[in-house]
């Protein structure tokens, strides 16, 4: 027969507590809608309505979705991506910590970088044409000019 410990009840006590507590918060907020590519989860979040309202009147609601833009190539660096920025929208709009002038931050500035060289990459080449564009640091930001595309306010 085992001996059940205090330790080990309190243990016990708080894994369940946790998974408790984030079961509750991912159903509450339609986690599930953030593993999708609808453009609506999005807008689950309600301090997100004006970038979803932004999109909705630009003209790349036509040709990409949130995805398209904001999570990396590949399925596996997406949804890495999306388990990141899920955890850290949760956790600021559940803390309140979240600034009232949303701003990306700088893994994610580079995630939308990469996207936008993807879809225009001739218009890039013929910007940048041949040099050190291999290094980040000697490139043109596309969201130096473009910081409101995809998203018009």
């Amino acid at each position: 027969m085992r001996l059940i410990t205090l330790t080990g009840i309190l243990a016990g006590l708080s894994v369940g507590a946790v998974l408790g507590v984030a079961t509750f918060t991912f159903v509450y907020a339609k986690g599930a809608s953030y593993l999708t590519d609808d453009p609506r989860a999005c807008v689950d979040c309600h301090v997100m309505q004006p970038q979803y309202d932004g999109w909705q009147h630009s003209s790349h609601r036509h040709a990409a979705t949130c995805n398209d833009c904001h999570t990396p190539a590949g399925l596996l660096p997406k949804y890495v991506n999306k388990a990141q920025n899920g955890f850290w929208h949760s956790f600021y709009f559940t803390t309140g910590g979240y600034p009232d002038n949303l701003q990306i931050n700088a893994r994610n500035r580079r995630v939308t970088e990469a996207a936008c060289r993807k879809c225009h990459a001739d218009i890039v080449h013929g910007i940048e044409g041949i040099g050190p564009t291999d290094d980040p640091s000697q490139r043109t930001s596309c969201l130096h000019c473009h910081s409101t595309v995809g998203h018009t306010f």
